[in-house]
Order: C-alpha cells, then sequence, then structure tokens
C-alpha cells in the first residue's frame, strides 16, 4: 500500500511506512498513533570514521610531513634557503668592456640617470674598443649606495663590483605533483617581487615563471630537493663526492 508517497506494510496489528529521509515511521492499527524511529544515515558515519581514522594516524606516529599535499609542497618550498635567496645585481663601476656597457642592464641604469660613463682606452685584454669609465651620478649615489649589502665579503672594494639585493622570489602556486613511490615531482608558479627602487627597474614583477621541484620522502617524511642526490654509491664514493655542510 502507498501512503504519502512512502510504501506501507502491515505485520500483525502495526503498520510500517517506510518513510524519506532515513526515518520509519509505525503505525499503530489500533488507534493510527504514528511512532517515528529515526535511522542511522550512512553520511552521519563518516564523521565517525574520520575521527577514527584521525586517531589511528596519531596512534601511529603520523605526521604532517607523512603526506604530500600541495599546502605542504608549498610551505617547503617557500620556506627552503634556496627559493628564499635573495637575487643579487652586481654592478661594475671603473673601466668596463663596450660589451658590458651596452648591455640591457646598464642602459636602465643610464635611461634613470644612476650612472654614466665616458669613453676610455682599454686596458690590456679587454676588447673590443671602446671601453668606458662608468661612475655613480649624485642620484646614483643617494639610491644605491644605501642598497650596498655588508654582508659580501669585500663588497665594492678597489672598484671591484658591488652586490646589491634587488629582488626576492614569491611563491604563486602549486601547479601539480607526481608520485612514484618515494620520489615525487612538483609543478609551481612563482614571480620576482622588488625589495627597492633598482629592482623595479631591472625586473617585472608582471613575469611568471613555472618551475619543476623533485621532492622525496624519507623516515621523518617528505623534503624538498635542493641538491642532486646521488642514489646507490659505494661507501668510498660517497665519502669521496661529500658536500660540506654547516655544523
Amino acid at each position: 500500500m502507498i501512503l504519502g508517497g512512502a510504501a506501507v506494510q502491515r505485520c500483525g496489528n502495526r503498520i510500517a511506512m517506510d518513510a524519506p529521509l532515513g526515518a520509519e515511521v509505525v503505525l499503530s492499527t489500533r488507534g493510527l498513533v504514528p511512532t517515528v524511529k529515526t535511522l542511522q544515515s550512512p553520511f552521519m558515519r563518516m564523521p565517525k570514521l574520520m575521527l577514527l581514522a584521525v586517531l589511528l594516524c596519531i596512534a601511529l606516529g603520523c605526521s604532517p610531513r607523512d603526506f604530500l599535499t600541495r599546502r605542504l609542497a608549498a610551505d617547503l618550498i617557500s620556506t627552503s634557503d634556496t627559493f628564499k635567496a635573495p637575487q643579487l645585481f652586481w654592478l661594475r663601476t671603473g673601466i668596463v668592456s663596450n660589451q658590458d656597457f651596452s648591455s640591457p642592464d646598464f642602459m636602465v641604469l643610464q635611461r634613470r640617470g644612476w650612472i654614466i660613463g665616458t669613453q676610455h682606452k682599454c686596458p690590456a685584454g679587454v676588447e673590443p674598443p671602446p671601453c668606458w669609465d662608468v661612475l655613480l651620478t649624485p642620484l646614483g649615489v643617494g639610491t644605491i649606495r644605501p642598497l650596498i649589502t655588508s654582508a659580501l665579503p669585500d663588497n665594492g672594494l678597489d672598484n671591484g663590483p658591488i652586490g646589491i639585493q634587488v629582488v626576492r622570489r614569491e611563491l604563486l602556486s602549486i601547479a601539480g605533483i607526481s608520485k612514484a613511490g618515494n620520489f615525487a615531482d612538483v609543478e609551481f608558479t612563482w614571480h620576482w617581487v622588488s625589495t627597492n627602487q633598482i629592482g623595479a627597474a631591472l625586473y617585472d614583477g608582471g613575469v611568471r615563471y613555472r618551475s619543476t621541484v623533485g621532492f622525496r620522502d624519507y623516515d621523518d617524511g617528505w623534503h624538498v630537493v635542493e641538491q642532486t642526490a646521488r642514489s646507490n654509491q659505494p661507501l668510498d664514493e660517497a665519502l669521496r663526492n661529500a658536500q660540506p655542510t654547516a655544523p
């Protein structure tokens, strides 16, 4: 029998009706007073199953690094020393070749009025002529001198190249992850962010770059590969190829 869109079955003096939305309605033939018993839906059991999985993972000693998600990959890439290292621009003053003086970077500095150059006789070993004697303008001194980093030894000493931190990298998104056992390739997009006027003049922050980096799953979880790793090499070769590391 169909009652209100639900199937009705009679058993003795009781009538059971399969009601929608996970409820069972039981009607008594003596008074037809409905009694509703709520049935547990499979969807209601999902939070319990998820909680059980989390508790099981905690009991087994799982860590966030055990699962290479896009969020973990982004955190490991953006916090790595290689990715965080600022980009240096090396400014040469004094006698430079015509090739250096006419390079795109030097042309930008000239148009901004930060450097000037006068023709000069080329020293031995520098060709083709003409050469240029490059000097900072008063505007260039006020702009560039405060940016000269003291972290570099002999920076600008004896008219040597001047190292200037101009831009840093910023991670934009993780494009995809390809895993194969304990190894994975992560493709991501990033761009340059200028840290001063020099960086804004030399680098276009609107240009996006796409790179792919390797990841490896160790006993303590996933790590980004920052140096080329040699696999299955004997101990003597491993010792010969050892790289110095900070204590």
